[in-house]
């Protein structure tokens, strides 16, 4: 007669391996974290040392220093500590803290008056970051790109069409058709048609309005349509697309927006420079 084997062994009697149940990464719900892991190590791009990413309470993503530091070697307004995941930046009255890598990297430009401790820390790390470079595996730090260059525009151009000077909605390369389309919908063509002659920007003396005040001899930008055809100027001031200016049965969807242009209550749109130049706008650090 057999006996049967154990629980837990196979029929010879070897143990039997059983699989442990998978365990699944989850949050939860009363973590002041969102996050599967805090303080994930990362190398800095600019000197090549380990810094750990941790995370401040808005999630905006902040580099800290490895290694904890002696409370009396940092200075107090470059303390940091964490809780529960969330990067602090402030002393929880404890002996240790943490310092930020910015505070350390021998790349960037040394604090004032940083103490002997952090000093010597900093001389370890640009002397790792001298040998990363010598042997070559530190890569040049990305280039930074070149400032983007805008188009000076002004938000609400004054327009010149017919002799008299109009304020208009938008800029003149967002001024669109009023007609409406078959679909019932207000049509999206431009008035400023690659195939329709475009006007000209010019300076042209702020004449106020009859029967006020002379101002100042000031010189304002204008878009200046004057100079061309009759027919063009109408369809800028029914404010329609040249294929709906050819169909006068089309409604419109919507009003024409030119405004009069009054130089003394419209002051804040009198711009005494042309937009034909390109400004650069410095990014922010």
């Amino acid at each position: 007669m057999r006996s049967s084997p154990p629980a837990g062994r196979h029929w010879d009697g070897s143990p039997r391996h059983t699989a442990r149940p998978r365990r699944w990464l989850r949050v939860a719900a009363d973590s002041p974290s969102r996050l599967l892991r805090s303080a994930q190590c990362d190398r800095c791009r600019h000197c090549g040392n380990p810094i750990e990413w941790c995370y401040l309470t808005d999630g905006s993503p902040v580099p800290l220093h490895p290694a904890e530091l002696p409370c009396a070697v940092v200075p107090a307004d470059e303390r940091w500590h964490l809780s529960s995941g969330i990067a602090h930046p402030a002393d929880d009255g404890s002996a240790w803290c943490r310092i930020t890598h910015q505070s350390l990297c021998p790349a960037r430009t040394a604090p004032p008056d940083p103490t002997p401790q952090l000093r010597a820390l900093r001389r370890r790390l640009a002397l790792r970051t001298r040998r990363l470079k010598d042997a070559g595996a530190l890569p040049p730090p990305p280039a930074e790109p070149a400032p983007p260059t805008v188009p000076c525009r002004p938000a609400r151009p004054v327009v010149r069409l017919l002799y008299v000077r109009y304020l208009a909605p938008c800029p003149v390369e967002d001024l669109r058709c009023v007609a409406q389309t078959r679909t019932r919908h207000r049509c999206t063509r431009a008035l400023l048609a690659p195939d329709a002659p475009p006007g000209t920007w010019a300076l042209l003396p702020a004449a106020p309005a009859t029967g006020q005040l002379p101002l100042p001899d000031t010189l304002m930008a204008v878009y200046d349509l004057t100079g061309l055809p009759y027919g063009e100027q109408l369809r800028w001031r029914a404010q329609r697309c040249p294929v709906h200016a050819a169909a006068p049965a089309a409604a419109d969807t919507a009003c024409a927006q030119w405004e009069p242009f009054d130089p003394l209550l419209h002051h804040q749109h009198i711009h005494p420079r042309l937009p034909t130049t390109a400004r650069h706008h410095r990014a922010r650090p």
